[in-house]
């Protein structure tokens, strides 16, 4: 029998076994079984998305297998929408403000609730066992929902939110009893005078696995800290905030001898045991001396640099050390970072100077993300690192992928020796502070540098520039940057050009943020054919006029276009043109809850 055969109008097959029976299927069924099998296996978001344009079978069966779902903004999209569409998700991703909130540039009452979400979630995602959030505004009462709604909740992320404080964590400790993970990052957490440590479940082991509390400024039970952490057998993360000293740390590695990731709080002096005192010195280097597994070091809040030899007993098998709070300079470095050949992670101060970049250079050869921070971020300070060190690692570190690097000067050279050592880079970030600097030896812009950067390295998605910039620059980066998703630009810029060449040659841009840059109007339009195929579109302080805004907005109805004004007292709009531009898209229009200082066009 061949296919037509088998085929019938009424969209069913029916197969003879010689006896007289029948059995009837249903191709469109059997096909989307298959599919949904095949579908478990896929997981990342990217190509989920792609299967569910298709067709419809396809969109259906994507929608129903999808465990795992990300919002990349939590207002392109009603909750409601979410939860009719996706109905098996166990493992919730929301992002909220716009990256630019990390540097002050948004006020704090703008929004990114979670309560809608929470709320929406509660009824329709019972087997929920996952939240991470980003950058939302999260609280109490969300985290009372969020203990009682899911009775299989096992991890809580919370990176670079407000709005909850130590009695919302009091209720997810001692409700969630699966609990596997907890991890406050870089949040504001207020102190409401609440021992939330001491509402873990008391009875037997429990599941912890990783507990990150290194952002919470109150001080917390030392004794059920202890407590805690000795009967979980599984806690491979452990990050200590300020108030854990240096010999309170070490009875806590002695209860937990299996830590993979370290976040080691103050590193300084308890105030019983003077910062003289050594009588203990061998006790901690036993301790990370018993602790072998760890490979992921960070912490070292108010550090005493004279106990950082304390952690060479690990160093051999540090794969990630973050010292971006630790006030050292080289010298101090040295002796450490020559001991970590097979660092691969390294975030630190610029206080390390040239001369400590060198020495990771010299040692760090399987280095792919690198980290330079700035102590003093003011224009008018003279910068301790520069293009010396830049160069360095670009020799030394050839296997480099990510780079985020804060210094007062630089030259096209520097750069451009490191898109030449460093193909692989996916991620280059240089941050030259202060407005419209020029290469630091021959006072040209620093086009040529970016112009490298974007021509060698060709897995590049994300850069943020900075310095002196011409219309050149960024005609580069639309002729080259084919694959970049995400662009930073700050006090850099000649003319509307510049963005032009940008959003008409960058065809993979997600997100684009422009502060303190003289794109106008005519850089804006240029950029409608595209603007619904990105995420947002942050500009500040730019040459952009509320005109100019409401005629993206009647061009683009799907697309919200917020606009910022500064608080009355600060005078206002700056004339005509605006101060803040906002602008992404959404399946569910303009939002309900933007505040007074916020006009949605």
């Amino acid at each position: 029998m061949n296919n037509n055969q088998m085929c019938e109008s009424d969209g069913k097959s029916r197969t003879g076994s010689g006896t007289g029976e029948y059995f009837i299927t249903y191709p469109d069924q059997v096909l989307e079984n298959v599919l949904e099998n095949v579908l478990l296996f896929l997981k990342s978001r990217y190509d989920r998305n792609a299967v569910s344009l298709v067709c419809k079978s396809w969109y259906r069966a994507e929608a129903y297998t999808r465990s795992d779902l990300f919002i990349g903004n939590c207002y392109s999209v009603a909750p409601r929408r979410v939860t009719q569409r996706f109905t098996r998700v166990r493992s919730v991703t929301i992002k909220g403000k716009p990256r630019f909130a990390d540097f002050s540039l948004l006020p704090q009452d703008w929004g990114a609730h979670f309560t809608p979400w929470v709320l929406t979630m509660a009824s329709a995602y019972r087997a929920l066992e996952k939240i991470h959030l980003k950058r939302m505004s999260v609280t109490d009462d969300d985290l009372a929902v969020v203990a009682h709604s899911f009775p299989n909740f096992k991890e809580l992320v919370l990176v670079c939110c407000d709005g909850f404080g130590t009695s919302g964590l009091a209720v997810v400790v001692s409700e969630c009893r699966c609990l596997r993970v907890l991890e406050l990052i870089e949040d504001e957490v207020t102190d409401d005078e609440v021992d939330w440590i001491s509402c873990f479940p008391g009875d037997g082991v429990t599941n912890l696995e990783s507990l990150a509390f290194d952002c919470v400024e109150s001080a917390i039970n030392l004794e059920s800290l202890e407590k805690l952490v000795a009967r979980s057998p599984m806690l491979k993360k452990l990050r200590l905030n300020r108030h854990v000293s240096i010999s309170q740390l070490y009875r806590l590695l002695i209860r937990a001898p299996r830590l993979t990731h370290l976040g080691t709080g103050s590193f300084s002096p308890s105030e019983e045991q003077p910062q003289n005192d050594n009588s203990r010195e061998s006790d901690y280097l036993s301790a990370f001396a018993a602790c072998r597994s760890i490979v992921c070091l960070s912490g070292f809040r108010e550090i005493a640099p004279e106990y950082l030899p304390a952690i060479v007993p690990i160093c051999a098998n540090l794969t990630s050390l973050n010292l971006s709070y630790a006030n050292i300079d080289a010298e101090q470095l040295k002796p450490v970072i020559r001991l970590c050949h097979k660092l691969q992670v390294f975030w630190v101060l610029d206080s390390i100077c040239d001369e400590g970049l060198q020495a990771v250079a010299e040692t760090c050869k399987d280095l792919r993300e690198l980290r330079v921070f700035p102590i003093d971020a003011s224009e008018n300070a003279e910068g301790p690192v520069s293009e010396v060190g830049l160069l360095a690692i670009a020799l030394g570190c050839r296997k480099l992928q990510s780079i985020l690097y804060f210094c007062q000067q630089m030259t096209n050279a520097a750069v451009v020796a490191m898109s030449k050592n460093c193909p692989d880079l996916v991620v280059f970030r240089l941050c030259i502070i202060g407005r419209y600097r020029p290469d630091r030896v021959t006072g040209e812009p620093m086009d040529e540098g970016f112009g490298a950067i974007v021509k060698n390295c060709k897995k590049l998605t994300r850069l943020a520039v900075s310095g002196l910039l011409t219309d050149k620059a960024f005609c580069y980066i639309g002729q080259y940057g084919k694959l970049v998703r995400t662009l930073s630009v700050a006090f850099a810029g000649d003319s509307d050009m510049g963005l032009k060449y940008v959003l008409e040659g960058c065809a993979n841009l997600q997100k684009l943020e422009i502060r303190d840059s003289p794109f106008g109007d005519s850089a804006l339009l240029s950029g409608l054919h595209h603007f619904y195929n990105m995420r947002f579109v942050w500009m500040s302080s730019c040459r952009v006029t509320r005109e100019g805004c409401l005629n993206v907005a009647r061009h683009l109805p799907r697309l919200v276009v917020e606009v910022f004004r500064r608080d009355e007292e600060e005078g206002g709009e700056r004339g005509d043109f605006v101060d803040t531009l906002y602008m992404y898209r959404s399946l569910d229009g303009p939002r309900a809850d933007a505040p007074r200082f916020v006009r949605i066009l």
